[in-house]
């Protein structure tokens, strides 16, 4: 953690500012979190980082004399609600940006920090800061975004971060066992429904047993999950229609995305029964894009790089992709990967960067999810791999079979 408050020191010298100020709704959120050397349970809270060698350490504020064990839990040193004059802001400013405004002052001053420049990141309530940020300007403060110089810091994960990736990567992997032992289940009627247990299966059950795994291990789900069959699953972010009945030979692409303390994100595709050609023909070519990208993805190398790589294989197949045909809303659509974290879309990218966000490096944890969509055909294939790049190489955290057919699985 200390590396970590040096490489923002330095972010700050870079930026000209004397402080970092972090502006949090709870501790949940993401520029705080990865600051916090242990987690806890705080409602609207900040922390003041003065840049070094001048600047005192770190502290966390937190607004309520309840969460005062919460806050020590942190190894923070702290700024408590009588060291903020939180009582006599909430009684005499009821306006909520002016109270922002002076628990801020109050926080950076007790921080030694003296008005000038102050990266600001978090995300709060834009009005909000936006007024209390207008209203300390008058006392001589200038606010520069902070939220980048955090993205940056945070791109590199540190070894107990991987171990919780690596935790709620695991748990990721038992969902997707159990939705595989749901359809390997289930049986086709007549007119190709799935049954199993006597009803149709549905969206909403498949979606109900990733939630009944996922919560008996403590993970929460606070953007959901995408379980989209055929002509759904051929748009990207279909979330899926919960009364939609699964058909026998039909793509069902699965992206679940839980949070423990860090999000796990994986995607897998089955088909209950016998695949389409095109089907199978589109499996096995995104199967093959995601071996290649897995033998790219190297300390060093542009996640754009590997993006072109993976373009070329599909573009050769006769697939349109962002390259070829920016506007495709068929084949391949989207950009290779993101950074996976705090935030479930974070640092390394796969977009076309030019600087270091976009630079693949030990430390990092990152997805791999080509695809192909057809949303004529009506089918859609992702297969998408969480990956950590370790010391010893790289290390695959979602090691999970690739199978069309849910009962290669089981």
């Amino acid at each position: 953690m200390k590396a970590r408050f040096a490489a923002l020191s330095a972010g700050l010298a870079e930026l000209g500012c004397e402080a970092l100020l972090v502006l949090a709704p709870s501790s949940q959120d993401s520029d705080l979190a990865f600051l916090l050397p242990a987690p806890a349970h705080l409602g609207e809270c900040l922390l003041v980082l003065p840049r070094l060698p001048q600047g005192t350490e770190p502290r966390l504020g937190f607004l309520t004399p309840m969460e005062r064990e919460e806050a020590a839990a942190t190894g923070l040193a702290l700024l408590t609600p009588e060291d903020l004059d939180v009582s006599r802001w909430s009684s005499e400013l009821p306006d909520p940006a002016y109270f922002l405004a002076q628990v801020a002052g109050r926080a950076l001053e007790r921080c030694g920090v003296a008005p000038g420049r102050v990266a600001l990141a978090g995300h709060g309530q834009a009005g909000v800061i936006q007024a209390a940020c207008a209203a300390l300007s008058g006392q001589g403060w200038t606010w520069v975004p902070g939220n980048a110089l955090v993205y940056t810091a945070r791109k590199r994960k540190e070894p107990s971060e991987v171990e919780g990736l690596r935790a709620a990567a695991a748990v990721t992997g038992d969902a997707f066992r159990a939705v595989a032992r749901l359809l390997a289940a289930a049986t086709a009627g007549e007119n190709g429904d799935l049954w199993l247990e006597g009803e149709r299966l549905k969206v909403a059950r498949v979606r109900a047993e990733i939630s009944r795994v996922l919560a008996g291990s403590g993970l929460e789900q606070p953007r959901g999950n995408l379980v989209t069959p055929a002509e759904e699953g051929a748009i990207p972010h279909c979330t899926g229609t919960p009364d939609r009945v699964l058909r026998a030979g039909e793509s069902l692409v699965v992206d679940v995305f839980p949070r423990l303390r860090l999000f796990a994100d994986c995607t897998r595709t089955f088909c209950v029964g016998e695949p389409s050609e095109a089907l199978r023909r589109g499996h096995a070519l995104v199967r093959a894009a995601l071996e290649e990208a897995h033998l790219r993805a190297a300390p060093g190398v542009r996640g754009w790089d590997v993006q072109e790589r993976v373009c070329a294989r599909f573009e050769a197949a006769g697939y349109p992709t962002p390259i070829s045909a920016p506007a495709t809303t068929r084949g391949y659509v989207h950009n290779l990967g993101h950074g996976v974290g705090f935030d479930l879309h974070e640092f390394p990218t796969f977009k076309k960067a030019t600087g270091a966000e976009g630079v693949l490096r030990e430390g990092d944890v990152f997805t791999l999810e080509p695809g192909l969509y057809e949303p004529e055909e009506g089918w859609a294939v992702r297969l998408e791999d969480m990956v950590h790049l370790g010391g010893d190489g790289p290390e695959t955290l979602t090691p999970l079979p690739y199978d069309l057919d849910p009962r290669a699985w089981v």
